[in-house]
């Protein structure tokens, strides 16, 4: 463990010494109306633009403007196969084999097409298990899959929840539940990182425990993607899905990414919905013949894929290749540890930090209650250069991204912080 100290000096010293320092410079930084660095702390909403990201982007229009159709077989990079590009840096970012792997659509159209196949509800088995303060569009999701299937929303959703007075999710409670209902419950869908409290869960204990009562498991993991270590793969989840905007830097609305284990890789009875990117490769474009299922998360395809979007995805995992997802893990622990160090000194009876103290738990979010304080607090400190995100009711979520925050931008932060209290 670091041994923090105060001051701007330390904080100075340790972007000196810090490895991954050079690469901020990789990363437009926006400015204020004067033109100086704002300090962007909402990475975990929108990651910032890699500046290699619109050569990349550039390189598929100009190829394009210049080939036209040939573009997907004779382009610099053939669009027919871009999404292979893209899986074997990805599937190193969340810890699974290529095969398990695939980029496509956006991420809550990935969960319901997933859903089609790993939440076969039955009279007696039908229940789907999430969070209790999942993202609500997670909720939302599950909660028509229910009723796709003519169940009620209600009784069919069961919620872990923290205890009372408490924001965190205990895994005993977790226990008790499935203990008692899991029998009923056909599918567990939880969020690898709560978006809300900034909690990081034990996929494996928690798809362990799911299999044991004969549940499918599923995880989103927007929140977690390029932040923790996810090892997909080693949790023997049946499946995940995760957007590529937040930690992974590859621009609003960009495409999500995908995971089936690969015991389900050849398994070709598995219910789903089909298209022609999942048909084939061989014979795709033969049009005529009979649907011919890929293996692997590649199955799981139904259209040809939007290339700039893919585009600017490469860009940001060309980068996560070339530093490493464990060098990038091990920043964020040193990064987010002196953030929580820092507003420790304002005191417990001005700060609560409610995302978990010990760091094999979180990532690099922490969600910070301040006392007597709404969000008055938070435009003040947009007004003053700091860029964070305020969620209802009294949260200020931050969160100091190892790619382009300093440990400078965490002791400016605190400093602006403890100026407007």
């Amino acid at each position: 463990m670091l041994d923090y100290k105060l001051g701007l000096e330390f904080a100075k010293q340790q972007d000196q010494m810090d490895e991954l320092a050079p690469f901020r410079n990789q990363f437009h930084i926006p400015k204020d109306k004067s033109g100086n660095n704002l300090i962007y702390m909402t990475g975990n909403s929108l990651g910032l633009q890699p500046k290699t990201t619109k050569a990349y982007v550039n390189q598929e229009l100009e190829d394009w403007a210049n080939l036209g159709v040939e573009g997907h077989t004779e382009g610099r990079t053939p669009w027919l196969p871009y999404h292979e590009f893209l899986t074997d840096s990805m599937a190193e970012v969340v810890g699974a084999k290529p095969i398990e792997v695939v980029v496509m659509n956006t991420l809550t159209a990935n969960l319901h097409f997933l859903m089609v196949s790993f939440y076969q509800p039955t009279n007696t088995r039908y229940k789907i298990l999430i969070e209790s303060d999942a993202f609500p569009s997670d909720k939302y999701a599950v909660e028509s899959q229910l009723r796709h299937h003519g169940f009620d929303d209600e009784e069919g959703l069961i919620l872990w929840k923290p205890r009372k007075g408490e924001e965190l999710l205990n895994y005993e409670d977790l226990e008790a539940i499935l203990k008692n209902h899991g029998q009923e419950i056909a599918l567990i869908m939880v969020g690898g990182v709560n978006y809300y409290t900034g909690q990081s869960f034990n996929l494996k204990h928690i798809a362990k425990l799911g299999h044991h009562y004969g549940c499918k498991v599923g995880f989103d993991c927007a929140h977690g993607a390029g932040n923790v270590a996810l090892n997909l793969h080693d949790s023997g989840a049946d499946f995940a899905a995760w957007c590529t905007y937040k930690y992974l830097n590859s621009g609003p609305g960009s495409l999500a990414g995908c995971f089936v284990h690969e015991r389900h890789a050849y398994n070709k009875k598995l219910n789903r919905f089909a298209g022609w990117w999942s048909h084939n490769k061989q014979t795709r474009f033969n049009m005529r013949g009979e649907y011919n299922q890929l293996p692997g998360a590649e199955g799981w395809q139904l259209s040809n894929p939007p290339i700039l979007s893919m585009a600017a995805i490469k860009a940001s995992l060309d980068m996560f290749h070339e530093v490493g997802i464990e060098k990038i893990i091990a920043k964020s622990k040193k990064l987010t540890g002196y953030f929580e160090f820092l507003l420790k000194q304002l005191g417990e009876d001005t700060i609560r930090i409610i995302t978990p103290i010990n760091p094999k738990e979180r990532g690099c979010q922490l969600s910070i209650q301040v006392k007597n304080a709404d969000k008055t607090l938070h435009e003040k400190l947009t007004e003053s250069g700091i860029i964070s995100d305020w969620r209802e009711p009294d949260v200020i979520r931050c969160a100091p991204v190892p790619l382009y925050n300093s440990f400078e931008d965490v002791y400016r932060l605190v400093e602006k912080l403890k100026e407007i209290l």
